[in-house]
């Protein structure tokens, strides 16, 4: 074993036998590692100028980015970061940088990045020229900003994926459309991306075909293709495809559908590797209040009747009159909480499915008159309108709608808490994220192309809440942390809605739909307005740091500036799982609990110890993992947070093999009761769950 190795793992070795952790150990086997591993691979340069031209002339930067700056302003730059003096936190940070994210030589022989320079080459390439925009964001990154990780990764590197890897699509109930989109995937997964497809309009098992009877096969089988391209379209075997589909509870195929994941499902039906989630709206919950059956119905005949698709309706206001018409089919009757029975055993067994709640997303969304949210992506935080393409046969133009691009990023809580202004790191990181949106151009898929060209819609979230609060001395689910992320997060909205007012003002443009939003007719602002000021307990006030706390006043003027002059992105804010990105910061992901204290990450040949972010032995007790939380109390600080944020949060459950499916249903139904909008995974101690793979690497 290495001896960084070897130091990193003796972290644990005192804990059995004193209940101490030897945390300077991980510090000394940080240094080593750079000793015998980065400093001898690292490959040395005399100076800036020498660098870029190397990297450029050996095809491993694009040029044509760096062209658009002054060569003093480069070096200026170079400079600037280096300033900040930066050393990694953590051995896992430090590793975790240099083995995944750091540009090395084709061999793999050579580094020829450090973190300083990855900071810059992010910088300059999203900056796209604008060398104040590029200089600040050397200090949001230097300080609290984290691109996701597929822009980290790729910006400015000759070959490379897309700056985003997670995206959207609808599937329209005709062969044309099924056939694109599988196509879309397979052009998308080679990308690195992970898709979500809404099949919730497709016909069910049995339904007619130009007007014959039991034709139709259903979701299953396109769900199986679906499942066959992600696993075929990998990424040139670096890494497997991902997707999820989502389907309506009251789709009539929503049985196999819910089946499709357990362990002892038939093989015809059983998805091994694509995730699942389920649309639920509110009326499932209110005939499961009281004890009712459900209908299951077919899309095709909504359709028919209405000219509408069934992701295009709200459930909750139509159920009873489509159980009135005549010329819908009633196809299967079944116990709202028999059938929500088996979906939590179905998450007891594979932590699936994945759960929106319909209305929760679309009844507090600004863009309702644009259209309905249908569905989510792969880790259940990105929710935008969505518009069915139309696919039409060959020498036909085919009608494209629009579709998702997730445009991610991330503040480091603690680390903004710290900032010497919140406005402008908030700024700059919205700016970066719309650079991402409007630089994102999938050719391949129009839909995509389209959206990003009209809507410029980005997912700014946070990571670092757990260890941010325990460095305040803060509980993880206390009264006193959900008071905190509730003031953050509404500065967070504020100061996102800010810059995306300045940037319309600047540019002179708004998202397309704004004049029909409510963000234009302020209705959208009226509940900050109303509300009264209510100071802060201290250690609250203390934790808050730099952050201002937004006031009514406020409020109001930034309603009558919004108005005004619009906004430029249709949606800003999200928050993500932030897999791989929370070890460089040496941060907890997003804002979640810490899963363990001290994690324990096996590789091949290899195991790696992870203290988290600010863990002593002497505030080791105050880090409860996130299966010592009380789980209700966890939805209470996610429901706080997700008041502000007009997209979702990825939030999942976390259980142990005591709790019981009416323990589980409970909890789900307290999270739709307080407001929450999905939930991601349920995650069962001892049973592992695979990280997103879009997220990771």
């Amino acid at each position: 074993m290495k001896s960084y190795l070897k130091l990193n793992n003796e972290v644990l070795n005192q804990y059995s036998r004193t209940g101490k952790l030897d945390l300077v150990k991980d510090k000394e086997a940080t240094r080593r590692y750079f000793l015998e591993h980065v400093n001898v691979k690292l490959r040395y340069f005399i100076d800036t100028e020498e660098k870029i031209r190397y990297l450029v002339d050996e095809g491993y930067y694009e040029k044509e980015f760096l062209q658009k700056y002054r060569p003093e302003f480069i070096e200026r730059l170079y400079e600037k970061a280096y300033e900040y003096e930066f050393r990694f936190p953590s051995f896992m940070s430090a590793s975790k940088f240099y083995e995944s994210y750091a540009m090395k030589s084709r061999d793999g022989e050579e580094i020829l990045e450090k973190y300083e320079d990855r900071i810059v080459i992010i910088a300059l390439y999203l900056a796209q020229g604008d060398e104040h925009l590029a200089e600040r964001a050397v200090e949001a990154m230097m300080s609290a900003y984290q691109p996701a990780t597929p822009t980290a990764l790729n910006s400015g590197k000759m070959a490379r994926g897309e700056l985003v890897s997670c995206f959207k699509l609808t599937m329209d109930d005709s062969m044309n459309s099924i056939s694109q989109s599988i196509g879309y995937c397979l052009e998308l997964s080679r990308l690195g991306g992970g898709v979500g497809v809404n099949v919730t309009d497709l016909r069910p098992l049995g339904d007619p075909i130009k007007g014959i009877l039991n034709r139709a096969s259903g979701v299953m089988p396109v769900a199986k293709l679906l499942e066959n391209s992600f696993s075929y379209s990998n990424q040139l075997g670096q890494r497997n495809g991902s997707g999820v589909i989502y389907l309506n509870v009251f789709h009539a195929d929503i049985e196999n559908f819910i089946s499709a994941k357990k362990p002892n499902a038939d093989d015809k039906i059983r998805l091994a590797t694509l995730s699942t989630g389920i649309i639920v709206p509110n009326i499932f919950f209110e005939l499961m209040k009281r004890d009712k059956d459900i209908v299951l119905f077919s899309p095709y005949d909504i359709y028919k009747e209405y000219g509408k698709r069934m992701s295009e309706i709200s459930m909750s206001e139509m159920y009873y009159e489509l159980l009135d018409n005549p010329n819908i089919r009633k196809i299967k009757r079944i116990n709202a909480r028999k059938l929500y029975t088996e979906i939590k055993k179905a998450q007891f067994e594979s932590g699936y499915p994945f759960e929106v709640f319909d209305d929760h997303v679309n009844e507090k969304h600004a863009l309702r008159n644009l259209g309905r949210v249908k569905m989510s992506n792969l880790c259940t935080e990105i929710l935008q309108v969505q518009e069915t393409s139309v696919i039409h046969d060959y020498g036909t133009e085919h009608e494209y709608g629009m579709d998702v691009s997730c445009n991610l990023g991330s503040i480091d809580i603690h680390n903004a808490t710290k900032a010497d202004s919140f406005e402008q790191l908030i700024d700059t990181s919205m700016r970066l994220l719309t650079n991402v949106s409007t630089m994102t151009d999938i050719r391949n898929v129009p839909s995509i192309t389209k959206a990003n060209r009209l809507m410029h819609s980005v997912g700014l979230g946070v990571m670092n809440l757990h260890g941010h609060l325990t460095s305040q001395g803060l509980a993880y689910g206390s009264k006193e942390s959900v008071l905190f992320i509730d003031a953050f997060m509404e500065a967070l909205n504020y100061y996102s809605l800010l810059s995306s007012m300045q940037i319309a003002k600047e540019r002179k443009q708004t998202f397309y739909g704004f004049p029909q939003s409510d963000y234009a007719n302020g209705s959208y602002f009226d509940t900050y307005i109303a509300k009264t000021a209510e100071s802060l307990p201290e250690e609250v006030a203390a934790a808050l740091g730099n952050v201002p706390v937004i006031t009514a006043e406020m409020w109001a003027e930034l309603k009558e500036q919004v108005m005004t002059h619009g906004l430029f992105n249709a949606y800003r804010l999200a928050i993500a799982p932030t897999g791989s990105i929370s070890y460089i910061r040496n941060s907890t992901a997003s804002i979640a609990p810490c899963t363990e204290k001290v994690e324990i990450r096996d590789y091949a040949d290899s195991r790696t110890i992870y203290p988290m972010p600010f863990l002593t032995n002497e505030n080791i007790s105050l880090y409860k993992e996130a299966y010592e939380i009380d789980q209700f109390r966890m939805v209470d600080l996610y429901a706080a947070a997700q008041r502000h944020i007009d997209q979702g949060i990825s939030m999942t459950l976390y259980v142990t093999d005591q709790w019981t499916t009416e323990q589980l249903a409970r909890l789900y139904i307290y999270a739709w009761m307080k407001g929450i909008k999905t939930v991601y995974y349920v995650r069962q101690r001892l049973q592992t769950i695979e990280e997103c793979v879009s997220c990771s690497i």
